[in-house]
């Protein structure tokens, strides 16, 4: 069944300034900018005030419909990322080897090693994404925290420290050892 028109309307808090151009849409706040392109997409960005947007589809079918939301959702991210930034907290599990965690730099580009997991000689190393910036907690003992403005950064560092740490070729029920995501948040808290 075709949907005649279907809208979603987005409100923007007026800190924050977005343009959209050619579905390329560019972010900017006062954490930074960020970009997004949604050319892929075939939605229609209508702008009803300086604070909304209307997101439509003509003649769309249930799954082109569905990805009105998912517009609407990657846009308030973008927003969201300029206004407070994400924080994700990650906690060494072990139960005998303790896990070594150090930030390295090579040629401009941050690094997360991980050593010593489940006493292993190999050395573990993770790229951590553009615009996100990985450090060991001061406060907490076994943490390390992942924050930028972009949350599809941040998590997806967070997704590749966790998966490189899986443990293969043993009962994973016995075995819980890993870097797993334990909090997630904002940088700038809410007052």
């Amino acid at each position: 069944m075709k949907y005649i028109q279907s809208s979603e309307i987005l409100d923007i808090p007026e800190n924050v300034q977005v343009i959209i151009k050619s579905r390329k849409v560019l972010v900017k706040g006062p954490r930074g900018e960020l970009k997004k392109d949604l050319g892929h997409i075939d939605v229609t960005f209508t702008k009803l005030s300086s604070s909304q947007i209307k997101i439509s589809v003509h003649n769309g079918d249930r799954k082109h419909v569905a990805s009105l939301r998912t517009v609407k959702s990657l846009i308030s991210n973008l927003v969201k990322g300029v206004t407070v930034g994400f924080k994700y907290k990650m906690r060494f599990v072990y139960a005998h080897f303790p896990i070594n965690v150090n930030i390295v730099n090579e040629e401009g580009q941050d690094y997360v090693e991980i050593r010593n997991f489940l006493g292993e000689k190999r050395l573990r190393k993770v790229k951590v994404w553009e615009g996100c910036k990985a450090a060991i907690s001061s406060t907490q003992k076994d943490e390390l925290v992942v924050e930028g403005n972009s949350l599809e950064n941040v998590s997806q560092t967070c997704a590749d420290i966790q998966q490189i740490c899986r443990v293969r070729n043993k009962d994973i029920r016995k075995f819980l050892d890993g870097i797993y995501v334990s909090e997630r948040g904002h940088i700038v808290e809410a007052a």
